[in-house]
C-alpha cells in the first residue's frame, strides 16, 4: 500500500517525536523526508514546535530549516502562525520590529502574518 503525503508527513512526525532524544537518529535525514513529505507545512510546523519545546539549543540547527519548509509549504497560513509564540515566545509582538530586523524567518512569517 503507497502512503498519501500526509499520512507519510505523520509517520516521519512520529518518528521524529519518538526518537528526538536518541544518539542513532540521522536528524538531518528526517528533515529533508518530512520537507519532502509534508505538502501543507502542518507537520514541519509540528515538528519545530515539538523539538524546540523539548530543547531548543540543541535541536535549534534542525529547527531552521524545519521553519523555513513551513513557510513554503503553508500557502494558506493554517499552521505557519503557531511558531510565533512557540518559537519566540510570548512577548514575540512586542519585539517584533527586533525580530524582524535580525531573524529571516520570523520576518518571513509575520510578513505573512500581519
Amino acid at each position: 500500500m503507497i502512503n498519501t503525503p500526509e499520512e507519510e508527513g505523520m509517520q516521519i512526525y512520529e518518528y521524529i517525536v519518538d526518537n528526538a532524544e536518541s544518539e542513532s537518529l540521522q536528524m538531518g535525514d528526517m528533515v529533508m523526508k518530512l520537507r519532502n513529505a509534508d505538502t501543507t507545512g502542518q507537520f514541519l510546523c509540528s515538528t519545530a514546535r515539538y523539538l524546540a519545546a523539548v530543547d531548543r539549543e540543541r535541536f535549534d540547527r534542525w529547527i531552521a530549516p524545519l521553519v523555513e519548509g513551513a513557510i513554503e509549504k503553508d500557502r494558506d497560513r493554517r499552521y505557519i502562525g503557531s511558531l510565533l509564540e512557540a518559537l519566540w515566545g510570548a512577548d514575540y509582538m512586542e519585539r517584533a520590529e527586533e525580530l524582524k530586523a535580525s531573524d529571516d524567518n520570523f520576518r518571513r512569517i509575520y510578513k505573512r502574518i500581519y
